[in-house]
């Protein structure tokens, strides 16, 4: 069932009546959102590195090594995606409107999360058996991340598979969803131009993974607009990230 209601007349106490967000209004604080993630991130991840051990005394290639070590990834995510999360909500407020309506982070159903990671799985083998016969055997990957023991896994399993999939969920098949399907796109529009999007963000890696990463936006759209809850697209989004950790190849 579609979310394409307008606003939410019951939102108390709100100074100005509740809207939702145009077209370049959306894609304004969208920016800003990742800007405050970046920063937030970077900053928060400097500093944990110089605490560590400092890195004025590293070359350029040795902090590059540190960067790819797991640990220090995935706590910039952690870090980061609190900014970017507040962004949103600031944003949502300033309309007026309830964070988790605007957002529609509402629970799926039972048999929409079966459906959901069966969908999933499928595409994932799919995937594969293309990329095996065209003989892109080692396509761009994570495989130069360093895991760095458990305590490395355990910072990438929360950082790519909880923080990650939250924050990238919450701005494009949440935020963004909300009002570009309600502009001049519609929601196929909106689920298409969030894909394009959410892949090209993805610039760590080449065109043949990004174009999956779009093929997978786009089921992922297409749930988040059929189901009306962004935490499916949540769930899904974790479930293949941690599948891929041990498996190997592309976070998303």
């Amino acid at each position: 069932m579609s979310d394409l209601e307008n606003a939410d007349p019951s939102a108390a106490g709100s100074t100005r009546p509740p809207r939702t967000w145009d077209f370049m209004e959306t894609l304004f604080v969208a920016l800003l959102a990742d800007g405050a993630f970046v920063l937030t991130g970077g900053i928060a991840l400097s500093l944990l590195l110089i605490a560590y051990g400092g890195t004025k005394s590293l070359t350029s290639a040795e902090f590059q090594a540190t960067w790819w070590q797991g640990r220090w990834q995935a706590s910039g995510i952690m870090m980061g995606t609190p900014a970017a999360i507040a962004v949103l909500w600031l944003a949502v407020r300033m309309a007026g409107r309830d964070f988790a309506d605007y957002l529609a982070l509402n629970w799926p159903r039972r048999d929409e999360v079966v459906v959901g990671f069966g969908v999933m799985i499928i595409l994932m083998t799919i995937e594969s058996f293309v990329t095996i016969k065209l003989g892109i055997t080692t396509p761009q990957t994570n495989s130069d991340v360093v895991v760095g023991g458990a305590a490395g896994l355990l910072s990438l399993a929360i950082g790519y598979s909880v923080a990650a999939p939250v924050m990238e969920e919450f701005v494009f098949r949440g935020f963004m969803f909300r009002g570009w399907s309600l502009s001049f796109l519609g929601p196929y529009g909106a689920i298409a131009l969030t894909a394009a999007l959410w892949a090209f963000n993805h610039t760590q890696y080449g065109w043949y993974d990004r174009s999956w990463l779009f093929v997978t936006g786009l089921v992922l759209g297409y749930f988040r607009l059929r189901t009306n809850s962004t935490w499916l697209p949540v769930m899904l989004h974790s479930g293949m990230n941690m599948a891929i950790i041990f498996l190997g190849g592309p976070y998303i």
